[in-house]
């Protein structure tokens, strides 16, 4: 099952809004077959593993990190079926299938048929690695990480808004594959003006080079501000951009930007801003299952007081700014109590080059 996982893992930022599945087959205590689902609408992890070990699946075990599929809205072939055809009296699952569509139905059609059927081995590791995608059917919004480079102090700029850059290298390569892992990255207007990020993942020795898999860039700008030269409006044709906005955004900037091949999402005002539920809500409509959080200190504040951010990553940089006047990570007011501060769990750090990591869940 080990070695399912790690196959699993492969299908990382692409495999999207399906999970991440891995699977090997065993005969006599050896492989003799193995895959991992790339990308919707191509073969599932079990019917590759099942291919490669042809003829001598028959009486071997099938561990698979995720129960098969059994129902037929989707783009390809339900994975029972086939698993009875191969000859395999074994099946191995780490997790059960939270889609209710499947949820349980393909163990039982596979007991029914009389194969040995065991669930929950590694389990904790399986639903941590599709962590989103239990996330997404759960909720119906995308699993939300805010990610912030800091100084020591929380600083993330000084007073006169400069902050490229307070991590290190190796802390920004990291976030570059973190952005190719997820399915958008969202910032605020305010970090449009004051960074002019382009949002892309990159890759090379410089982080020169576009990567394969990029997300979805999504800019909140409740009245449709940004510059038209503004580095997250470039590259559409390999990176696509939403702009969110409300409907008091003019209407001659809209068709501008439209014009410029720029999707414009309308969406309810909640104090004269985007409602960023409503925004979660129809990310999830589209699929998208996982949102980095790239935005500025505003941003940081209103998704968590929306309490709509499950895990938080902060770089911290071997810096102290100083001052009442510096760009704090999370904006907004301050409780006036201790007992106001949100309280993070399951909180790990790491090191990063000179940096050091801190995240947990919420």
């Amino acid at each position: 099952m080990t070695l399912a996982l790690r196959l699993a893992a492969k299908g990382q930022g692409t495999t999207s809004p399906n999970p991440m599945v891995g699977a090997v087959v065993v005969r006599q205590g050896r492989i003799i077959g193995q895959g991992f689902h790339l990308r919707p609408g191509t073969p599932h992890a079990e019917i590759l593993a099942l291919r490669q070990a042809a003829k001598q699946a028959r009486g071997g075990t099938l561990y698979v990190t995720l129960e098969p599929c059994c129902h037929l809205k989707k783009r390809t072939p339900p994975c029972v079926p086939e698993i009875l055809c191969s000859g395999v009296r074994r099946v191995v699952m780490a997790m059960q299938d939270p889609n209710p569509l499947v949820k349980g139905k393909g163990a039982a059609a596979l007991r029914q048929a009389g194969l040995s059927v065991t669930v929950g081995v590694a389990q904790r590791e399986a639903e941590e690695l599709n962590k989103a995608y239990c996330h997404w059917l759960k909720t119906g919004r995308p699993y939300v990480t805010l990610k912030a480079g800091m100084t020591l102090d929380g600083q993330l700029a000084t007073a006169s808004g400069e902050s490229q850059w307070i991590t290190g290298e190796s802390s920004r390569r990291e976030v570059h594959q973190l952005r190719g892992h997820v399915d958008a990255v969202l910032i605020g207007f305010g970090t449009v003006l004051a960074d002019n990020p382009s949002l892309t993942a990159r890759t090379g020795p410089r982080l020169e080079k576009l990567a394969l898999q990029q997300p979805l860039r999504i800019v909140v700008d409740s009245r449709l501000r940004t510059p038209l030269k503004a580095e997250v409006l470039a590259q559409q044709h390999k990176a696509k951009t939403i702009i969110v906005t409300t409907a008091a955004a003019p209407a001659a900037r809209r068709s501008t930007l439209q014009k410029k091949g720029i999707e414009i999402l309308t969406l309810p005002a909640l104090q004269g801003r985007v409602s960023l539920s409503a925004l979660l809500r129809e990310l999830g409509r589209r699929g998208i299952i996982s949102l980095l959080v790239e935005g500025g200190s505003e941003v940081n504040a209103a998704m968590l007081k929306a309490k709509l951010v499950d895990h938080v990553r902060l770089y911290m940089a071997p810096l102290l700014l100083g001052g009442q006047n510096a760009k704090g990570v999370i904006g907004g007011a301050s409780p006036a109590r201790l007992a106001g501060a949100i309280k993070l769990r399951h909180v790990v750090t790491r090191s990063v080059g000179h940096d050091v990591v801190v995240e947990g869940d919420l």
